[in-house]
């Protein structure tokens, strides 16, 4: 989304903006929370409360976002989402306003983490699906606080025909270069609806094995919700994607455009890693093999 320099944010860094802006939770300990994100820098305060700090300026904006638009939307979802408690100011020593939330319980979501994939794509989908329901009007449309998700592919048809072009001969170009025509060839044609944005295992919380809240609205705005819909092909397949798409019914054209999202980030992930991180490019080719067959069988 924004490729500026990340900046080193420390527990002290953070201490010192709580003990200037929020003396009364001066006393409470600070801890990292790992992993801490890349958009923002997360530490937990005390035992009920999260500090939240973008890492770079670009990401800035989506701390108003958030502070005007979660206590609108927590109230019609079906699970828990961050409480803003408090909204921070810049300093000396940091140029941007930051937050102060309610903590959240759980764990990170991982297949390891979830005995029932199924229920847990159904839960999700139907979380989804609630939010797309709550009124949108004068939401936050896409644009550079959303990483333009939400907003048509064709901002991103360059960078993805170019990463098809790099990887010629290390995946199936043309097959790729189809479901990418297939995904362009679309639009969202309803009113804007709510979009998470980050729909991604990493921003969902579990407990017992369940889905237990969705974190991380940084990227969120209202627009076509197709860009919710990737966690299809990098967390679910087979009987789990089929339960996630049923909870979440919508139109053959918004599912192409969401194979789309996945493509590109896909794309984009393997031929950055492909040389210097080949776990992480093994992994976006998992989920690039499963975009593509997937589509075969959608046809």
């Amino acid at each position: 989304m924004f490729s500026g320099p990340k900046l080193d944010i420390t527990p002290q860094l953070v201490s010192r903006l709580i003990t200037e802006q929020f003396p009364q939770w001066a006393h409470l300990p600070i801890k990292p929370v790992e992993p801490g994100g890349w958009d923002n820098r997360t530490f937990h305060l005390g035992e009920s409360m999260s500090v939240r700090l973008p890492s770079a300026e670009g990401y800035a904006p989506q701390v108003e976002k958030e502070h005007r638009w979660l206590p609108h939307l927590a109230p019609h979802l079906p699970l828990p989402i961050p409480v803003p408690l408090a909204k921070g100011l810049p300093s000396a020593d940091y140029s941007w306003p930051w937050s102060v939330y309610r903590w959240l319980e759980g764990e990170t979501a991982t297949l390891e983490r979830i005995p029932n994939l199924e229920q847990f794509a159904t839960d999700l989908g139907q979380f989804l699906s609630a939010l797309q329901k709550i009124d949108s009007t004068d939401g936050p449309p896409p644009g550079q606080h959303s990483a333009f998700r939400g907003g048509p592919l064709t901002f991103y048809d360059f960078e993805t025909r170019r990463a098809i072009d790099a990887l010629e001969g290390e995946i199936d170009s043309q097959a790729a270069t189809e479901v990418w025509d297939a995904a362009l060839s679309s639009s969202w044609q309803g009113a804007p609806v709510w979009f998470h944005g980050d729909v991604a295992a990493g921003n969902l919380l579990t407990q017992n094995g369940k889905l237990s809240a969705a974190i991380d609205f940084g990227c969120a705005g209202v627009g076509d919700p197709a860009c919710d819909l990737t966690i299809a092909w990098t967390l679910f397949s087979g009987e789990s994607r089929d339960a996630f798409r049923a909870a979440l019914p919508l139109e053959t054209a918004t599912w192409a455009r969401g194979r789309g999202w996945a493509l590109w980030k896909a794309l984009i992930t393997m031929e950055q890693h492909l040389e210097r991180d080949p776990l992480r490019a093994a992994a976006a080719r998992r989920v690039l093999n499963a975009v593509l067959e997937d589509s075969e069988h959608s046809e």
